[in-house]
């Protein structure tokens, strides 16, 4: 099936072929006097010109479609448009550096908010594998929550569990858990920000995408370079000092429903060799049920100086402090009763992160790039309320229950990547490791019987229930090479090497009561594991470029996830683990098509296929203790998830290429059509079950208008029903931590528009007050559904100053 699937896209390729040549003519002038400027270098792929003294240039290029035109000149503002090959003549306009920004906005295209990455940036690989990127400035979206269903809208096959606050990102896809993004390697500028990436990957800390440039996603094959995990990596870009200003101050004020206020706060510039950037962001709320209070508090620092023209030494330094009330989860009759309600006043959860990177980037001759981060964490996580398999029990005013984590792992990372000639061809190679020492602890026992915030365990019969230290250890290498078989055909191989160890030392207890809830059995057990291993991981991707700018692309990689602390050591009312739990393996596959560059149609239409050994997930079963069904983790058995991803967004007419302003209407649509079994299994009632977390169809699309200074956006989202344990069960129990995530549709508007060195946003999200929920917690924030939001709304005015 795979190979007939490989050939029909490689066909279908090779159609879009288009060999003819054509001249291209133009003219470049200076935006602000119309001079005709000599001397602007114009590049197209590998074919470039100059302009002559009177500004014109030509060029040879493919006839047919549109391709990007990149024109640079010393001490003007490079600018890269696409252009089609209508036989007009065009003029570009070129601004001059000693012009400010706020006038460059005005002039000129409006940029991109989403594409792919190119074959090889610093020094990663990208080149035969399916990525995207996310250009945060000019996204339509509440960017003042983090909301994950407008930023992602345009990346396909992403199952998003919503949070109102926006403080921590849910995000999987291809059944993967989205339960903190935990199946993806997550990235700030490169390094890893989880407690920790293999042992504890959930991701609790997400920078405000205020402060983001761009969120950079790469499936599959990311695992070669990244880890081993079968997500593949998220990178959050955060912005870089302005180089061309010494003082740049951005300042942002949101309002919304439900008491949401956000301050964002960032300087920026360079002064001589040094460049800075940092930032400030404080939110709160009261959220749209009882009892989900909020606040939030986020810094960010980054330094660097330019040793030289071929090196550059940067600091980074980040903090992250929240503090949330929970409302906790619903069982399905109270949920159809009202979604808005909770009954649980004395649940809180706390977080504080702090993230420290030390970066060397240096160029090695002529065709070399080296890249060496020291990067640490040192963070803690506090989870206090009272907990109850049941969420329609009424709280009694008992002591609560209290999960304690504290985190600190360092790290080292070194990446090379060199250009060179193989026979006569271009090659580009990178080799890397990375070493990863982790010290984590992990308590869970009884704090007070108050409501307040209080942190700290109190003294009981039944403390602690685990006390637990995790001095886990990775050692990696990687080595990655794209070979430019032709200037169209393009083939990297890989391969990583992991040592793990996952080590685990403490003590948990057991605790059993009678009917009158008598203590009768009081026991505590101590446990010392060690699990060692080694392994080697392959992946092969290959694309092939046609000159309209189609390609076809493909990749396999193996992939591996080993166990967490998660799934080991954490007790609760509604769930128990499986102490034979083990790590999991399989691999991935990529094969597509795509397109950015044409003005007009743009689009990336693939098929994947991923096979999933010896998963590990929750299956719903009769406790013999307590004679209470509950949800049980353990590894399910052989999974196979296959299917479409696609998307595609098409303009309804073509402007000029330059005006001073680009008028369009567009339409994009994101839609994933999966389908999954477990096709091997020795639990009962699992084999030829669908598996968790996937609705059939998956879609995300809408509307944007751009007119002169206004950009808009409608966007709808559908998801099909689906399961959330391997069981399939439909009916959630007294606990609704398994059951039907129903299907759902949401719409959301959203418009910003600019003026001078102003910014207006504003927008609804859930226009027609949909009541949904995307998640059934097994613990914490839960047990039970988690509602979505109700219908919302927000405003935003940014302000721009610098040089000042």
């Amino acid at each position: 099936m795979i190979s007939r699937v490989f050939k029909i896209l490689f066909l279908v390729a090779l159609s879009f072929d288009v060999c003819a040549q054509t001249q291209l003519k133009g003219t470049v002038v200076e935006a602000f006097t119309g001079k005709k400027l000599a001397g602007v270098k114009v590049n197209q792929n590998e074919k470039s010109t100059v302009t002559d003294s009177s500004g014109n240039f030509k060029l040879s290029v493919p006839a047919g479609g549109s391709f990007p035109l990149t024109f640079s000149k010393e001490n003007y503002q490079s600018q890269t448009v696409e252009v089609s090959t209508s036989g007009k003549r065009i003029i570009i306009r070129l601004t001059n550096n000693n012009y400010s920004l706020n006038e460059i906005n005005v002039i000129g295209k409006r940029k991109k908010d989403f594409g792919f990455l190119e074959d090889v940036k610093g020094t990663a690989i990208y080149a035969g594998k399916k990525t995207e990127v996310i250009k945060i400035d000019n996204v339509i979206a509440n960017l003042s929550t983090n909301n994950a269903r407008e930023i992602y809208a345009k990346v396909a096959g992403l199952n998003i569990w919503e949070s109102e606050s926006g403080l921590q990102l849910n995000i999987g896809g291809r059944g993967l858990d989205p339960n903190r993004a935990s199946n993806f390697n997550v990235r700030q500028n490169g390094h890893d920000i989880s407690p920790d990436a293999l042992g504890y990957p959930e991701s609790y800390y997400t920078p405000p995408v205020e402060a983001v440039d761009a969120i950079e996603i790469v499936r599959g094959a990311a695992s070669l370079q990244y880890g081993t995990q079968f997500g593949g990596m998220i990178n959050f870009a955060l912005k870089t000092p302005v180089r061309d200003k010494k003082f740049q101050i951005l300042s942002r004020q949101s309002a919304g429903s439900y008491g949401l206020f956000n301050t964002f706060n960032s300087i920026s510039g360079t002064s001589g060799k040094v460049g800075y950037y940092a930032y400030a962001n404080y939110k709160q709320g009261a959220g749209f049920r009882p009892n989900s209070d909020y606040r939030n508090f986020s810094g960010y620092a980054h330094l660097d100086y330019r040793i030289d023209s071929t090196a550059t030494i940067g600091l980074q330094f980040t903090h992250l402090n929240y503090l949330a009330q929970q409302a906790g989860g619903l069982d399905d009759a109270m949920f159809e009763q009202d979604p808005a309600s909770s009954n649980r006043s004395r649940n809180w959860f706390g977080i504080d992160w702090n993230l420290l990177n030390i970066f060397l980037d240096k160029k090695v001759g002529t065709r070399g790039n080296l890249n060496l981060r020291a990067f640490g964490l040192l963070a803690s996580r506090d989870a206090l309320g009272f907990q109850n398999y049941r969420p329609s029990v009424e709280d009694d005013n008992s002591n609560r229950d209290y999960i304690q984590g504290r985190f600190k792992n360092a790290g080292l990372e070194a990446r090379y990547l060199h250009s060179y000639k193989l026979f006569g061809l271009k090659s580009v190679g990178l080799i890397g490791s990375r070493t990863y020492i982790v010290s984590n602890t992990g308590k869970q026992g009884f704090g007070n019987n108050e409501t307040g915030a209080d942190f700290a365990f109190i003294n009981h019969p039944e403390n602690l229930k685990s006390d637990y230290k995790y001095p886990n250890f990775n050692q990696a290498f990687f080595l990655e090479n794209v070979f430019y078989l032709s200037n169209k055909f393009t083939l990297t191989p890989g391969l990583r090497y992991e040592y793990i160890n996952t080590r685990a030392k403490g003590s948990y207890r057991d605790v059993f009561k009678d009917l009158a809830g008598n203590i009768i059995s009081n026991t505590v057990s101590r446990s010392n594991s060690a699990k060692p291993r080694s392994f080697i991981i392959a992946g092969l991707g290959a694309e092939y470029k046609k000159n309209n700018g189609n390609s076809f692309y493909g990749n396999l990689s193996q992939n591996f996830r080993a166990i967490t602390f998660s799934d080991i050591h954490i007790t609760s009312p509604s769930f128990v683990i499986d102490t034979n739990i083990s790590d999991e393996k399989g691999f991935s596959l990529d094969a597509g098509l795509r397109n950015q560059t044409r003005s007009r149609f743009k689009y990336d239409v693939s098929a994947f296929l991923l096979n999933y050994s010896n998963r590990i997930g929750e299956t719903r079963f009769l406790d013999p203790v307590s004679q209470r069904e509950k949800s049980k983790r353990t590894n399910l058995g052989q999974a196979f998830i296959y299917g479409l991803e696609s998307y595609v967004w098409v303009k309804a007419f073509q402007p000029e290429i330059v005006r001073t302003f680009e008028p369009g209407l567009a339409v994009f649509s994101n839609l994933s059509v999966i389908r999954s079994e477990y096709v091997k299994s020795e639990l009962p009632g699992i084999k030829g079950n669908e598996v968790e977390f996937i609705p059939d169809i998956n879609f995300k699309g809408g509307v944007e208008l751009l007119w002169n200074r206004l950009s808009a956006r409608v966007q709808a989202t559908y998801l099909t029903e689906q399961f959330t344990d391997a069981t399939n069960d439909q009916d959630g129990g007294a606990a609704a931590v398994t059951g039907i995530i129903p299907a759902f549709k949401v719409f959301d508007l959203g418009a910003f528009y600019t003026w001078k060195y102003l910014r207006f946003e504003a927008g609804i999200n859930n226009i027609t007050n949909e009541y949904y929920f995307t998640r059934r917690a097994t613990g914490y924030p839960g047990p039970g559904i988690i509602p979505s939001q109700n219908r919302s709304y927000y405003v935003t005015v940014q302000l721009r100053l610098q040089d000042f």
